[in-house]
């Protein structure tokens, strides 16, 4: 039985708005320390894993020890089931004009057949590549492409989106950001995603969830916006007088700053390392790289008591356009990346499982 706390009581407690500071949860699968300004995945710092494991090997890491057997074959696994997701893709193909992509993918994720719970986890990820490219395609009125089992999740990604077949750079940028992007702590989406777990409904509802949190432009919506400030300013000599006037103006320069961290995000270097192959034949990339020592020195001087540093939506920007991922794909794309820690987060959450039920405290009228 849940434990009641009487008004008198509860009027005692702290309240912390938007659970700031409040642990509810313990988890293994990733640390965010804002004040260091590091991301530990699994007992290793991200910097160590992004560019350098696989996403499948990471997926089969972040999941390990939740399922009743061991992971393995994870990439033939997620490959051999993409393929179902086809049949749902062109079910619900003439609604993809009518709903953003994130939305048709939500449609497209509720409607895949899942037959076994078991598979749920392989089920899910597998097929939300699909529905990211194809609901794009259908959108923009292309045909849709079916995924290959033979490839790489991120090659898959490209291949479907484009219709031909992608570099190995590209490949390479997109698996770096998938892996640098699949867990951070509990934010607002894996938190949803655990809520809805805690109550024992299924993986599909959670995942559904966990998505419509993270389209909240205060989640998971920035990335875009990074391009539309870059291509605002243009040539970096226009930089400084572009953004004192945004400051001016008190508005956000987007791609700076993080709830979390106080320092830099690491994950903007990580990204930023995976450019450092174009970096020199691209003026767009070169353009961006000033524009970002320009606002750092203008916010260090607007607002001295703060540290806003660069964070992962500015690389995030620049990296996904670099590999021609259109902008308005930017949040889909961070959904199908993170659904490989959200699905940990609900498997970890299962594990040892109590309803997560929070108190508030009454501060309406009272009976006469």
């Amino acid at each position: 039985m849940n434990k009641v706390i009487s008004p008198s009581a509860l009027s005692k407690h702290h309240i912390s708005p938007g659970l700031d500071d409040v642990i509810v949860a313990e988890t293994t699968l990733s640390h965010v320390d804002g004040v260091a300004g590091e991301l530990i995945l699994r007992g290793r710092r991200m910097e160590d894993v992004a560019g350098h494991v696989p996403f499948e090997d990471v997926v089969a890491d972040l999941w390990s020890g939740f399922t009743k057997e061991p992971i393995t074959n994870i990439r033939d696994q997620l490959g051999a089931a993409s393929n179902q997701a086809m049949e749902v893709a062109h079910l619900l193909a003439p609604l993809a004009p009518k709903l953003d992509v994130i939305e048709w993918m939500r449609a497209c994720l509720d409607a895949l057949p899942i037959d076994n719970p078991a598979s749920e986890p392989v089920a899910i990820l597998s097929a939300l590549p699909v529905f990211l490219a194809n609901g794009f395609r259908a959108r923009n009125a292309l045909p849709l492409v079916s995924p290959n089992p033979h490839h790489s999740f991120a090659e898959n990604i490209l291949t479907m989106l484009h219709a031909e077949a992608p570099s190995s750079h590209e490949v390479e940028s997109l698996d770096r950001y998938l892996v640098t992007i699949c867990d951070h702590g509990l934010n607002a989406s894996t938190f949803t995603a655990r809520v809805i777990a805690s109550t024992q409904s299924d993986m599909r509802s959670a995942i559904s969830g966990a998505i419509g949190a993270l389209k909240g432009p205060l989640h998971g919506g920035a990335p875009g916006p990074v391009l539309d400030m870059i291509e605002a300013i243009g040539k970096p000599e226009k930089a400084d007088a572009w953004i004192a006037e945004e400051l001016a103006a008190g508005r956000r320069l987007m791609g700076f700053g993080h709830r979390v961290y106080r320092v830099r995000d690491p994950r903007a270097d990580i990204l930023k390392e995976g450019l450092a192959k174009m970096a020199s034949h691209s003026d767009k990339i070169m353009h961006a790289m000033a524009i970002e020592q320009a606002a750092l020195k203008a916010l260090k001087k607007h607002k001295p008591g703060r540290t806003l540093d660069t964070n992962v939506e500015f690389y995030t920007a620049i990296l996904l356009d670099s590999i021609g991922i259109d902008r308005t794909l930017f949040t889909p794309l961070f959904a199908v990346g993170r659904t490989a820690g959200w699905i940990a987060h609900v498997m970890e959450q299962n594990a040892s499982n109590k309803l997560i039920r929070p108190q508030s405290l009454y501060v309406g009228p009272t009976p006469a």
